[in-house]
């Protein structure tokens, strides 16, 4: 394979033009290595205020869903005989990718693996027919599901869209009532209205990027990831390398290797990458999913060459001009720890501490998806999360305590009054709710926070309001969902609204009670801060 700068060579000498899907933050490192190796970078999205389109060299608002209309784009560049390629990262439209090279005699995989790789009931057969480790499933079509379907693997169960990326739709049921419920979201997020029902498989699960040349794949790291909050599935976070032995690593490639052969993506022409979610399971690697590109969630444009110092981008890109990638050997063995943080339902009023965030040692980048003004919601896909922190360091604990601190840092204030922070907070109150879940998981906090006096505001003009102490909660060394502690909540909250908040005995009004500790219970930092927000008017 060539050099980093033997591959540039070959581009600049080409002088060629690069159709590249997606202009999303995901995209952002694919223009700039591109125009970095001396390519046109041609960015395709149909939202015509993506965020990276003006990295582009030349930028066109077209839908990725619309194969043809791209096509017609490759042709009217090919016109010029500079056009040497097309590819994505990140997004679901490696198969648009696929068709248009294919229909223009560029560099790719076959559309019908790019097919097998993006449509997961396809995906399925092709693994159940090359007799791998991949679960149990049925097709459910948009209709007919209106009485209770025989599932031949039983419960619990995954149901998912076939067509849909980031989490999607996607959730665990435990019985046909569940799965009835869970359907019409489910299929909210089908493009072709087909939904899929998995068995479950149990065990953690791990991403693998890989590139693809004429026959042969080269690894570009293994990442666990972190999975929380069930009946979804939420990523929040990975780490780079995974933490693994030896034999496990060459199990799960292995398993990802053939994986890559049963969809049609190893044929002798086949130019491009690869992306895997699997699992270690009781009975050993498991198939989640395998996409025919490098992967979203900043793990091919960041973590990975944070961790290794090499770019698994660049050599994607050489595979889809048709020329052989770049050498991926690590440089460095550092740890990259990416991270997210979340919200509860309402509306942003501020975003505090990103650039404190920012400016912690090892702290690589913060992005940030949300503003002042935007609607928020609990995740229940890996898209409405709020933000991420990336974190590298020689040690893999350093990376991992600096990830997780930094996204700590991180603030979101809500407006307040607002319907649905409010019904979050109230209508469903601590330990009433299975999802979204309490920000503390303590089963006896109904009672213990009945034992408490309701808050008494009068006064409040005047004077600072004081904090009735709660020990049979702070006493019990909880922590939430981000690991603060009930120290550490408090005092992000009075940071946010400028308040001493101190515990006072017995203190006189205005005082915070009840009303106070349950919405720090339900709703962490945030939930706290409202209430104080909802009573300063």
């Amino acid at each position: 394979m060539f050099s980093h700068r033997e591959c540039t060579k070959v581009a600049k000498e080409c002088q060629k033009q690069l159709i590249i899907l997606g202009a999303g933050i995901m995209q952002g490192p694919v223009i700039m290595i591109a125009k970095e190796m001396g390519l046109e970078a041609v960015a395709v999205d149909g939202n015509p205020h993506a965020p990276c389109a003006s990295l582009a060299d030349r930028f066109e608002p077209v839908d990725l869903k619309d194969k043809e209309g791209i096509e017609a784009l490759g042709r009217s560049l090919q016109k010029t005989g500079t056009l040497g390629g097309i590819m994505t990262a990140g997004t679901d439209f490696s198969a648009t990718a696929a068709w248009v090279a294919e229909k223009l005699g560029l560099p790719g995989v076959p559309y019908e693996a790019a097919l097998n790789a993006s449509d997961k009931g396809r995906m399925r057969r092709c693994f159940q027919q090359a007799g791998l480790p991949s679960p149990e499933f049925l097709i459910l079509p948009a209709e007919g599901h209106d009485q209770e379907l025989p599932i031949p693997f039983g419960y619990p169960a995954v149901v998912k869209p076939v067509d849909n990326m980031g989490g999607r739709g996607c959730r665990s049921v435990d019985s046909p009532e569940d799965l009835e419920q869970a359907l019409p979201d489910v299929l909210r997020f089908s493009r072709s209205r087909r939904a899929i029902l998995e068995a479950y498989m149990d065990g953690p699960e791990f991403s693998i990027d890989a590139l693809i040349f004429k026959g042969r794949t080269a690894i570009c790291g293994l990442a666990d990831r972190h999975i929380f909050f069930p009946p979804y599935f939420i990523e929040m976070g990975h780490t780079m390398p995974a933490n693994l032995r030896p034999e496990q690593i060459e199990s799960l490639i292995h398993t990802f290797i053939q994986g890559i052969r049963a969809l049609g993506l190893l044929e002798e022409h086949c130019c491009g990458a690869a992306k895997g979610d699997l699992k270690l399971t009781s009975r050993g690697p498991m198939i989640g999913e395998i996409a025919a590109r490098l992967s979203g969630g900043y793990m091919s444009g960041w973590t990975y060459p944070y961790a290794a110092g090499v770019e698994p981008i660049r050599g994607a890109i050489a595979a889809a001009l048709g020329t052989p990638p770049p050498g991926l050997t690590p440089v460095r063995a550092w740890t990259c720890a990416e991270r997210a943080f979340i919200s509860i339902p309402g509306t942003v009023r501020t975003v505090q501490g990103a650039q404190a965030a920012k400016a912690m040692p090892y702290v690589k980048d913060v992005f940030l998806r949300v503003k002042a003004g935007d609607t928020v919601r609990f995740p229940e896909n890996n898209v409405a999360k709020c933000g991420n922190i990336i974190a590298a360091a020689p040690l893999r604990e350093t990376a991992l305590a600096a990830a997780e601190a930094a996204a700590r840092r991180v603030l979101i204030r809500l407006e307040a009054p607002d319907r649905e922070t409010q019904t979050f907070l109230n209508t469903d109150g601590p330990g009433a709710s299975a999802y979204p879940p309490d920000a503390f998981a303590w089963p006896g906090s109904a009672a213990s926070l009945a034992e408490l006096p309701r808050s008494d505001m009068r006064g409040l003009g005047v004077r600072a309001p004081s904090l009735i102490p709660f020990p049979a909660f702070t006493g019990l060394g909880l922590r939430d969902y981000t690991g603060r502690t009930a120290e550490e909540t408090l005092e992000a909250v009075r940071g946010m609204v400028m308040l001493p908040l101190a515990e006072l005995p017995g203190a006189p009004p205005p005082f915070l009670g009840r009303e106070f500790w349950a919405a720090l219970i339900r709703g962490g930092y945030q939930g706290a801060a409202y209430i104080l927000d909802c009573y300063q008017g």
